[in-house]
């Protein structure tokens, strides 16, 4: 059953202290006591809360199985100028797309368990100490000791925006079928799972015909390892390619929005139960079997493009664990997407539901 929104703060204040009580959340909310005990009872009957001290139903988790890195981004100070050397600013932080779906959820306050292959390094060590800084749980990750783990280079250019990269994700290779069968316990209880295309496919082919019935997320990740999912589209809950994903799937090429319709309809026909195609600055195309349409942000500051996309895939999860219309859910996406860009770093540590709606009435 879904949350309401009063219901949806209730759950943020209560993970933010569980040991909150009833009239501090009326305080925080405006609200009276009463009305927070009435809340409180119907969350129960819906399964969120166990028992009358406020205990979250941690049955309610999501798995995500895919890539994580450790992002260098370089920032040129002004104009970057290609074959040579320029002054500029070096970061480091975690990265990998279903690494980075998965804090993106976490910061949004859900419970998400991470299934990936780490090296034992500086950098697979690095990941595993940020992961437990959020909350987000890579208990179930594999550490490989003789393979190191997973790196992506980013030179971005002086507005931001991307210009060139390089990523060394062979140890993503040895994430096998074995491995993830061993997790079968975890995977059966999930809620939703997420999916980046960076595994193998024997592995995204266990996962399509074992697990069909269950919310699969995906992300195809590139034009080239989009294909790993083209036999399985009819197994996808929520499709987010962008457009050159889109036209690699659909074998149509997309040039006016005439064009990126026409793929949407495609992916429906095929089964894909919700697909949103990004387009970059002209925004986000949507579709179901009931509504489709196009969302186009209003025009917001940009310090890094990196992660943009990821965090707009975690407001995607987020809304459709509690069944947004799929319009809301594309405005929700994009919003979150907002946030990230206005970091430098791969993932927004102040993204929020707060800082989501925030943002969400500035692009609309």
């Amino acid at each position: 059953m879904t949350l309401t929104n009063r219901e949806k703060e209730i759950i943020q204040l209560i993970r933010n202290k569980p040991m909150i009580s009833q009239q501090e959340i009326a305080n925080a909310l405006e609200i009276t006591r009463a009305s927070v005990a009435v809340h409180i009872t119907n969350m129960m009957k819906k399964g969120y809360i166990l028992g009358k001290e406020y205990v979250l139903n941690d049955d309610n988790y999501t798995i995500a199985i895919g890539g994580a890195n450790m992002d260098i981004s370089g920032f040129p100070t002004s104009q970057l100028i290609e074959h040579d050397s320029n002054p500029g600013k070096v970061k480091l932080s975690s990265g990998g797309v279903a690494r980075n779906i998965a804090e993106n959820l976490v910061h949004l306050g859900n419970r998400v368990k991470l299934v990936t292959t780490l090296g034992n390094d500086l950098y697979g060590k690095r990941i595993i100490e940020d992961a437990q800084a959020v909350g987000l749980d890579m208990q179930d990750s594999f550490i490989l000791s003789d393979m190191a783990t997973s790196t992506y280079v980013s030179i971005m250019d002086a507005d931001g925006d991307m210009h060139v990269s390089i990523n060394h994700m062979d140890i993503m290779d040895h994430l096998d079928v074995e491995m993830i069968t061993s997790k079968r316990h975890l995977i059966e209880s999930a809620r939703t799972i997420i999916l980046d295309t960076n595994i193998p496919e024997t592995v995204i082919d266990f996962m399509m015909t074992k697990y069909h019935d269950h919310r699969i997320f995906v992300d195809p990740v590139s034009s080239k390892k989009a294909l790993k999912i083209k036999k399985h589209l009819k197994h996808i809950h929520i499709l987010k390619p962008n457009r050159i994903e889109a036209e690699i799937l659909s074998g149509i090429k997309i040039k006016t929005e005439a064009d990126v319709k026409k793929a949407a309809n495609y992916f429906i026909r095929q089964g894909v139960g919700k697909v949103f195609i990004s387009l970059g600055s002209e925004g986000v195309y949507y579709a179901d079997k009931k509504k489709q349409g196009k969302f186009t942000p209003k025009p917001q500051p940009l310090i890094n493009a990196n992660g943009a996309g990821d965090a707009f895939s975690a407001g995607l999860i987020y809304t459709d664990l509690l069944e947004y219309d799929i319009e809301d859910m594309a405005k929700f996406g994009s919003a979150a997407a907002v946030v990230a860009l206005q970091h430098e770093n791969t993932i927004n540590p102040s993204l929020s539901i707060e800082t989501v709606e925030k943002a969400l009435k500035n692009i609309s």
